[in-house]
């Protein structure tokens, strides 16, 4: 009888009957090492456990304003839940940081390049009215804001929103700073990113995030300035920061720690 292990390794040598024999028994092996629950909490909700073999000891993680828990295999659930107690206030903030914001009518968005807001209309559906750089959102009289489809529906469609006014308005400008400075790319797009900002590949193609439109002005020229950087530069050595702080007047450092209290999220 071969471990897990050997098992996996021998997929990648055997034959092909031999191999789909083996992958089999690799994905029920470890299927049968995790073992998925959830626990209830009175302030923390819902609280995925993942019990696994390979678990030497309890950890835990926060991932999108939930708690998760996993333990080593017959951990039981009063020594789990006396785990998550030790640190309850540090998880209920973090999920309090994480969790998203529910929109309510009075919810808005106002950036130099964006504003989003809602206006309480007549009709018994939801409309909207847009322009570049503006969007308002008519929602139905009695609209409840508290149900979970429709904030998952709101969030789409304000997110759908930036991409399309991003891809309005961020190209001409990266246009215009990179015939400031001299600079050249080959081509941009405009991403969904919730990763990052923007990037620049080895052959000058220039990703920007559509959240870009969230930040202040300066701060969507400093990331545009940092990519069009790497078209010279294509790592973070000296040589970058030297020409990006002489593109940006000497405030790169500055506008770097400035950028890193918002997120690629909505506000």
């Amino acid at each position: 009888m071969h471990s897990l292990q050997s098992q996996c390794a021998l997929f990648f040598t055997g034959n092909s009957q031999y191999k789909a024999i083996l992958l089999y028994f690799c994905m029920k092996n470890i299927a049968a090492m995790i073992q998925k629950s959830w626990i209830e909490d009175a302030s923390l909700g819902v609280i995925d456990v993942k019990r696994d073999a390979r678990a030497k000891h309890l950890i835990l993680r926060t991932n999108g304003g939930k708690a998760a828990v996993t333990a080593p295999p017959g951990t039981p659930d009063r020594e789990i839940r006396a785990f998550i107690g030790q640190y309850r206030d540090k998880l209920e903030e973090l999920i309090r940081q994480h969790r998203p914001r529910i929109l309510l009518p009075d919810y808005e968005i106002r950036t130099d390049l964006f504003r989003l807001s809602f206006e309480e209309g007549t009709e018994k559906r939801f409309l909207a009215r847009s322009q570049p750089g503006m969007l308002f959102i008519i929602y139905p009289p009695g609209t409840d804001f508290y149900d979970e489809n429709l904030q998952q529906w709101l969030r789409k469609a304000i997110e759908k929103a930036l991409a399309k006014n991003a891809r309005l308005l961020l190209p001409p400008r990266l246009k215009a700073l990179a015939g400031r400075h001299g600079l050249d790319y080959a081509q941009v797009r405009i991403t969904t990113s919730k990763g990052q900002w923007g990037s620049c590949s080895a052959r000058k193609h220039i990703n920007l995030s559509c959240y870009l439109l969230l930040l202040p002005a300066h701060l969507i020229d400093y990331v545009m300035l940092h990519e069009l950087a790497h078209t010279k530069e294509m790592n973070h050595g000296t040589g970058f920061w030297r020409l990006l702080d002489s593109l940006a007047d000497g405030k790169a450092l500055c506008l770097r720690r400035e950028l890193r209290t918002y997120r690629t999220e909505l506000p």
